[in-house]
């Protein structure tokens, strides 16, 4: 699909978009990332890959930008900084991967992609040894790519940062904020790149109330509801939005 279609003719698969739209976000808000691992795939099967993706970052940019103040102030700034220099160069790597890949391997890829993440992080592997600037880089650098071509760049990122001593509201408050400064170098490239459009825009309103509710509720939730049980249920849903989103799957999911 190279156009986004007209809002009467997106009815049909409107309420799926609108349900899939605040499971992101919920799983958005309580732990800071994850939606893009739920969003990206199933919004990739319903839109295609390069309207999904920067619909998300458009969306996920404005409902989210009331948690990024109290982010800064508990976040450890200079580390968050240090990663961001890698998100610098990744990014836009990752941008030209969008722009350029055919819409069905890109959707392969993103399915992958999604599954090499939810092993990540149902493994539980973290990173044990003590944060060094060349290595946050790196991790900055990885989690750009993934950023820019597809809005996945979280699992690395929390990988990395949840193998220290740090306690949890950190590095939660450490990933919202390397989001924001990856956010906005994303927005950058995709407009440079002609990714965000009117049409996109249009369509970010109309989700975005469902998004911004979601992503209040799982804030909310953070602090109340058990992160072992709530982990389980995002690692649930993500593992459910990589199968339904295979495009062997279309059919199903698009009602034909």
């Amino acid at each position: 699909m190279s156009e986004l279609p007209r809002l009467p003719d997106l009815w049909p698969n409107l309420g799926l978009l609108i349900m899939v739209t605040f499971a992101a976000s919920l799983a958005r808000g309580f732990s800071g990332f994850g939606a893009a691992l739920i969003f990206v795939p199933l919004g990739s099967a319903i839109l295609g890959p390069k309207l999904a993706v920067p619909l998300l970052l458009v969306t996920d940019g404005l409902m989210t930008a009331g948690m990024i103040p109290a982010a800064v102030k508990r976040a450890e700034r200079r580390t968050v900084l240090t990663m961001a220099a890698g998100a610098l160069a990744g990014v836009p790597a990752g941008t030209w991967v969008l722009r350029s890949l055919d819409p069905l391997t890109l959707r392969w890829s993103i399915v992958a992609l999604a599954g090499i993440m939810l092993v990540l992080l149902i493994s539980g592997w973290r990173y044990q040894g003590r944060p060094k600037a060349p290595l946050t880089v790196l991790v900055g650098l990885v989690s750009g790519v993934f950023s820019g071509a597809a809005q996945i760049g979280g699992p690395p990122v929390i990988a990395y940062w949840l193998g220290g001593t740090l306690p949890m509201p950190v590095v939660r408050a450490n990933v919202i904020m390397f989001f924001a400064i990856s956010t906005v170098i994303a927005a950058v490239g995709y407009l440079f790149n002609g990714l965000i459009t009117a049409q996109i825009i249009v369509l970010a309103a109309v989700i975005a109330p469902v998004y911004g509710l979601g992503a209040w509720l799982g804030s909310r939730m953070f602090g109340l509801a058990s992160e072992r049980t709530f982990r389980r249920i995002c690692l649930t849903m993500i593992a459910a939005a990589a199968v339904i989103s295979m495009p062997i799957l279309d059919t199903w999911l698009r009602g034909g």
